[in-house]
């Protein structure tokens, strides 16, 4: 599974292509396949996004993850302090599995 990843261009928050638009929950992610690196270039060349790429990504029983640990706290936060996920509100936050 290839998903992609970047930043948004105001705010820096790291950002996660849907198949037609960059969410900011990686759950949203979607498998961008063979399309991918096409995908990054359109979307960096129409100045939607800050230096988008492409990582590896498993779905799991929580939805898609990144497969590497580095885009794994990207995508949920901090590992040590569930208060300060991208959803602190969130129950499930200091149970997710980075």
């Amino acid at each position: 599974m290839k998903i992609l990843t970047g930043n948004d261009l105001k705010t820096g928050a790291v950002t996660w292509w849907t198949g037609y638009d960059w969410s900011l929950h990686v759950e949203d992610a979607i498998d961008a396949g063979a399309e991918a690196e096409s995908i990054a270039a359109r979307e960096e060349a129409a100045r939607r996004v800050n230096a988008p790429y492409v990582i590896a990504g498993e779905r799991t029983e929580k939805g898609v993850r990144p497969a590497h640990i580095k885009d794994r706290i990207r995508a949920l936060g901090p590992t040590v302090r569930p208060d300060l996920t991208l959803k602190p509100a969130d129950p499930e936050a200091g149970n997710w599995v980075i």
